[in-house]
């Protein structure tokens, strides 16, 4: 179980430490990635959810994935798009998922989790589920200048 929870870490720090994808002028926006590990802790008989650094995950394990967005031109920055790739060892969670596109077949095609099929020969196509998804993308319309803002997405370690 250590190996795989190795693995799995690894994984997810080389996740983290690459920026998500997007398609703008050279440095009119940064970009930041971030991996929390959303853990349930008992503090004077209340429980409650805390997001923390991950040191060791193991399969069941629900994190957050965060990517933080900050316009440092002088201009707008109109339709922009970040694209995260989903780290094989994660399957991404419905909460939230009608916030952002997903795609399942590695970025080709997109859409609303809830509104894709799974199509596999000689079966019947089957509604999508996380553990089908291979990124997830979000479009801001407008940055302003300045401005800034955060996108995640939750998945649980497999």
């Amino acid at each position: 179980m250590q190996k795989f929870a190795r693995s799995i870490m690894t994984a997810l720090v080389v996740m983290a430490a690459s920026p998500a994808l997007a398609v703008v002028a050279p440095d009119a926006v940064s970009l930041d990635s971030s991996i929390k590990l959303d853990k349930l802790v008992t503090d004077k008989g209340q429980t409650h959810h805390e997001l923390v650094a991950p040191e060791k995950v193991v399969p069941g394990n629900h994190l957050v994935f965060v990517t933080s967005y900050s316009n440092t031109s002088s201009k707008p920055v109109d339709h922009f798009v970040v694209t995260n790739p989903v780290p094989s060892p994660v399957a991404v969670e419905s909460l939230g998922a009608e916030n952002f596109d997903v795609s399942i077949d590695g970025g080709k095609t997109w859409g609303k989790l809830a509104q894709l099929t799974v199509a596999k020969p000689g079966a019947a196509p089957r509604a999508a589920q996380g553990s089908d998804v291979t990124h997830v993308r979000w479009v801001i319309p407008v940055i302003a200048p300045g401005a800034a803002g955060t996108l995640e997405y939750h998945a649980v370690v497999r």
